[in-house]
């Protein structure tokens, strides 16, 4: 592939290809290997009833999203300097890691069998060593800055509160705001692309739309290695809505929604877009917000804001198809994408 790297716009483009392609090659053996040992998705008796005969459909489908991925990067991503290796190492490490822990969450849902699978307290400590691990690598290998920068408004240093510890000679280097940021910014946007994965099509749409986005801000940043992550993501995402397409054919599970909101996570910090990228995936906060506003609200009042929570179902249950909700998000994601990327654009110039 070295003959490629003076073609850096074909070799985006040939990241999405050649996951999409891997995806479709490898998504129908999985697929019989599924209902062969019938492993299916866990669906909520609480949920809307006409989900119910989505009972049983093969889930995990993150699996080959993950392995399409990988091995796209790792056969188009430059290898020289080691700047352009660290920022595609530390973000594939990170989703593979949260992936890995959705299989562990999908597996104990199919043993069990129920919708439930790890107890949220396991989720959030896993979370949480993944995120701070990544970050210190952030800051320290590969010299991001612990500031957020507000379009437009201004750049807040996070780094004010800096411990330095000795390690073996190296100093680490502690920034403990930026850290929290990190971390709540990673467990977020993981657990709200979690939340939206509830429709045919939806997670996997959305994302691929804000991974296109992604990718262009990476490639105008001069980070080929993560701009060939991000495409290599949409590629993914567009081989595996061929078989999640209403009626579904299988499901990510949390193997795939876990991993690519951490994998957005990871990629808006390394590309210094934590601001923006919360624009470019606004769906996905629109989604966790109304679950918070709707929980919040019942203890509250006893009352609900929503007909049910996450809010695509609050129009299923006022009618809508669940065809019409996917569109209609997807729509609403390449607008919130466009102005994402408008804003990162103008700072740019």
């Amino acid at each position: 592939m070295l003959g490629l790297q003076a073609y850096p716009t074909f070799q985006v483009f040939l990241s999405i290809f050649i996951s999409m392609a891997l995806t479709m090659v490898l998504l129908p053996a999985w697929i019989r290997l599924l209902k062969v040992r019938q492993i299916g998705q866990q669906i909520r008796a609480d949920g809307p009833q006409r989900h119910m005969v989505k009972q049983g459909t093969p889930t995990m489908g993150g699996v080959i999203i993950l392995i399409a991925v990988l091995v796209t990067v790792a056969l188009l991503g430059r290898t020289a300097p080691i700047s352009d290796i660290l920022p595609l190492v530390l973000v594939s490490i990170v989703t593979f890691l949260t992936g890995l822990m959705g299989l562990v969450d999908d597996l104990s849902k199919v043993v069990k069998e129920r919708s439930l699978g790890l107890r949220p307290n396991a989720k959030m400590a896993c979370l949480t060593l993944i995120s701070v691990a990544f970050c210190l690598a952030a800051v320290n290998l590969v010299g991001i800055e612990p500031v957020i920068d507000l379009p437009f408004i201004a750049t807040i240093d996070l780094g004010v509160f800096t411990s330095v510890i000795d390690v073996g000679g190296f100093p680490l280097q502690i920034p403990w705001f930026y850290l929290v940021f990190v971390f709540l910014l990673m467990a977020g946007l993981s657990n709200a692309v979690n939340l939206t994965d509830g429709l045919d099509g939806l997670a996997g749409g959305t994302v691929m739309i804000a991974m296109v986005v992604m990718a262009a801000i990476a490639y105008r940043d001069d980070q080929l290695n993560l701009a060939l992550f991000a495409a290599a993501v949409t590629g993914a995402c567009v081989g595996f809505l061929w078989f999640n397409a209403h009626p579904a054919g299988i499901f990510m599970g949390d193997t795939g929604s876990l991993a690519l909101g951490a994998a957005f996570a990871a990629l808006a910090v390394l590309t210094k877009t934590e601001v923006v990228s919360l624009v470019v995936g606004g769906i996905f906060v629109m989604e966790a917000l109304s679950v918070i506003i709707q929980v919040a609200y019942f203890k509250l009042t006893g009352k609900r804001v929503f007909l049910m929570a996450p809010f695509h179902h609050h129009f299923e249950q006022k009618g809508w198809s669940e065809t019409k909700v996917v569109i209609r998000f997807w729509i609403i994601t390449a607008l919130l994408a466009c102005i994402g990327f408008a804003l990162f654009f103008s700072q740019s110039l």
